[in-house]
């Protein structure tokens, strides 16, 4: 990352004027410490926002409309990896149906002051929501509750922050932050409301809240200019892929489902595996080493999520076209799961989202080292085209192979530089 973007918080942070109050000058520094955290910091220290033995989240699990009848533990579930993934602990939980949210604050104020009281009797310094907030019903939750509050979006990118690795995925993550943090600004209105300001930094009338929004639009503008370098940079190197007439297999899956296992397996790469949610952002494109294959490439990217936030699929655009412009997708499965259906559900949704939905799909039923006999027999029977693998122990590969080869027949005239970075294993 270059020294301009990575001074970035520190250039949108700066008042800009002597004249800014000490509690303005706290207050912004706050916001920022919950929002934008700098990608500089040590292994040591993760995380400017969630810090592990000082932050405890009292976790808000709520169903707005119909879902499944297991959607409540579902979602508790994947709160709880959320959470963790984010170093915090979680010291309470509550359920609710809410068939008709309040605009004002999303919950009914004698149920917010319930979760208050369970919030403060459990140590928590934190509320969680499984759901999207809008920036006026964070600021009335805490308002009344006294408690910060994160909502499901804010969250996930937090815990990209602290995934992205390359300079490609920390972009990603920066645009995904700043369109998220830029209405919520709005919360500081009557702190950053002095009038004037110092020469070159605001103009005439120009509140403080004005400045900061010019800037995050600034800023926001900036990075997807540099994100239009990566797209046609990637766009580069498919076409220099299909003039050798290679194959690009992408692995797809929701997070967590092992992909990068798979990836690891088929390859003999290095990509990092950790059993938390997005453990993987960036994307990475290796060559099989147990095929006769050479024209192939198996590319692994960032896992889905039921309900991926828009802005993340928009911010991960450049990414997400490695699935979409891929000639055939392995959707890697997670068939231990308690509702493997729902997964498969939430990924296909997604693929719908990003124009992959029409690609020719293999459907890979991993993790089947960790099924019994009959429960291997069961999700066979429910997707009879599904091929049980176990990327952990590598089974199943030989039919793996024989459906690619059934979808991607071989390329009789592809060209297989040793030179090239992605056949060599370089991250495309």
């Amino acid at each position: 990352m270059n020294s301009r973007t990575a001074a970035a918080p520190e250039e949108l942070s700066a008042t800009g004027t002597s004249s800014v109050s000490s509690r303005s000058r706290e207050t912004k520094e706050r916001i920022f410490e919950k929002f934008w955290r700098p990608r500089e910091l040590s292994a040591k220290d993760k995380s400017v926002i969630y810090q592990k033995g000082r932050s405890r989240a009292y976790l808000v699990i709520l169903q707005t409309w119909q879902r499944s009848k297991s959607f409540l533990e579902e979602s508790t579930q994947e709160m709880m990896e959320l959470t963790r993934s984010c170093l915090v602990e979680v010291t309470g939980v509550t359920q609710a149906h809410l068939p008709h949210p309040s605009p004002s604050h999303f919950l009914r104020e004698g149920k917010l002051e319930e979760i208050r009281q369970q919030a403060k009797a459990a140590g928590a310094n934190t509320l969680f929501f499984n759901v999207d907030l809008t920036p006026a019903q964070v600021r009335n939750i805490e308002k009344f509750t006294k408690i910060p509050a994160v909502d499901r979006t804010g969250l996930i990118l937090d815990i990209f922050g602290r995934r992205a690795k390359t300079s490609e995925g920390k972009l990603q993550v920066e645009l995904a932050r700043l369109e998220y943090m830029l209405p919520r600004l709005g919360g500081l209105g009557v702190v950053f409301s002095r009038l004037g300001g110092g020469i070159g930094t605001r103009g005439p009338g120009e509140t403080e809240l004005e400045t900061d929004r010019r800037k995050f639009r600034k800023r926001i503008q900036s990075v997807k200019e540099e994100l239009k370098k990566v797209k046609k940079h990637r766009e580069l190197l498919r076409a220099g892929r299909r003039r050798r007439r290679l194959t690009t297999v992408a692995l797809v899956g929701y997070t967590n489902a092992g992909k990068s296992t798979l990836l690891n397996a088929l390859t003999g790469a290095s990509t990092y595996v950790e059993d938390k949610l997005f453990a993987t952002l960036d994307t990475t494109t290796r060559a099989p080493k147990m095929s006769g294959r050479k024209d192939l490439l198996f590319v692994d990217t960032v896992g889905f999520l039921r309900d991926l936030p828009h802005g993340l699929i928009r911010a991960f655009h450049a990414t997400l076209e490695e699935v979409s412009e891929a000639d055939v997708l392995v959707h890697v499965l997670d068939a231990s799961a308690p509702s493997p259906q729902d997964t498969k559900a939430a990924v296909e949704k997604v693929l719908g989202e990003i124009g992959a939905g029409s690609k020719p799909v293999i459907l890979a039923l991993n993790k089947a080292d960790l099924m019994t006999r009959e429960a291997q027999d069961r999700i066979q029977g429910e997707w009879p085209a599904g091929i049980l693998i176990s990327a952990k122990e590598k089974l199943g590969f030989r039919s793996l192979f024989a459906r690619i080869e059934q979808l991607a027949p071989r390329e009789p005239f592809a060209e297989f530089p040793q030179g090239d970075e992605a056949a060599r294993g370089g991250g495309a």
